[in-house]
């Protein structure tokens, strides 16, 4: 895998054939996680009318977040977020995050937390409680850490060096000096499960990772480049092989910082590996029972299973696979 850095330029392979298949109809239970029941309330975001009766509505909830975490309890196999009343929310950046079916309004405020300990509750990041957490609470935690990392890096505009102004109710910020409006960032980066003729699975060893930590390949969107042809010029680069067929799988928004995995699955037209070295350290052809028993003896380690990463490779072996 390209543990998401960037790499040279290359071109993809001439002739690679794309396909325009819809997401995947199976939903990545717990891995894409969503805001259901809750709408963003983008048209409400330059209502300051609105927005300062909802902050004084003490039915708000406010959602502080610091350096990708937020209080959660943690127990039980659950997880559950600790939100505050707007009277007790510390000071920092404010960001709206949409309401419910009921009218409620969610906040989300980027400050130091200052609670740990208070009823169970502790920090916690979408790694350790993402699979715990609702589908609705899950969707907040991504939302308001992807806001408070693009926040926490644009104080000042990238055109005149000017400090900027938040604006749209935390969803952009303004250049007062020179009247230019910027907004936050998702970094397009692809990450596939590559297989061969014989339904063989390519899995890698990025080079930062620990001896036995094996996933799928990944590596970022470059610019003038499709997703489609950023998966194949990865594969190409990172492990030397050719793929021919590129289908569009699933997505996953992953706010360390400020990423979006695209999914795809890839067809290779040949089995030869070579490794840049750079990145990855090996890569091998696994079949299902070579996966199974190379993960049930602990030479492999698997990704973890909040990770579309894990979720395309449980797509491709099918039910029963090891530790899932």
């Amino acid at each position: 895998m390209a543990g998401l850095q960037p790499t040279s330029p290359a071109l993809a392979p001439a002739g690679i054939a794309l396909s325009g298949t819809a997401p995947s109809e199976r939903t990545p239970s717990g891995i894409i996680v969503t805001t259901t029941h809750l709408e963003r309330s983008s048209a409400k975001r330059a209502d300051q009318e609105w927005l300062d009766a909802a902050w004084a509505d003490p039915r708000t909830r406010v959602l502080v977040v610091h350096q990708g975490k937020a209080l959660a309890r943690v127990g039980g196999g659950a997880a559950e977020l600790v939100y505050l009343p707007p009277e007790r929310a510390p000071e920092g950046v404010r960001f709206l995050l949409g309401t419910d079916a009921d009218g409620v309004a969610y906040f989300g405020v980027g400050a130091p937390l200052t609670a740990a300990g208070a009823g169970g509750a502790r920090p916690a990041g979408l790694r350790e409680a993402g699979l715990l957490l609702s589908g609705q609470e899950a969707g907040l935690l991504t939302h308001a850490t992807a806001l408070a990392n693009w926040h926490a890096t644009a104080a000042f505009c990238p055109r005149c060096g000017s400090a900027t102004e938040i604006a749209m109710a935390g969803h952009s910020r303004r250049c007062p000096a020179d009247g230019s409006e910027h907004f936050p960032r998702s970094d397009p980066a692809v990450i596939m499960l590559v297989t061969d003729s014989d339904d063989r699975c390519l899995l890698a060893r990025n080079v930062e990772w620990p001896q036995r930590r094996f996933s799928v390949l990944a590596g970022f969107v470059e610019p003038g480049e499709s997703a489609e042809r950023a998966v194949a010029r990865e594969v190409l680069e990172e492990t030397g092989v050719l793929v021919s067929t590129v289908s569009y799988a699933g997505s996953q928004p992953w706010p360390m910082p400020h990423s979006l995995m695209l999914g795809f699955r890839a067809q290779a037209t040949g089995t030869q590996i070579k490794v840049d070295a750079d990145e990855i350290a090996e890569a091998y052809w696994y079949s299902r029972a070579d996966l199974k028993s190379a993960v049930e003896s602990g030479e492999v380690l698997m990704s973890p299973s909040l990770s579309i990463s894990r979720w395309l490779i449980e797509t491709w072996y099918g039910p029963g696979l090891p530790g899932s």
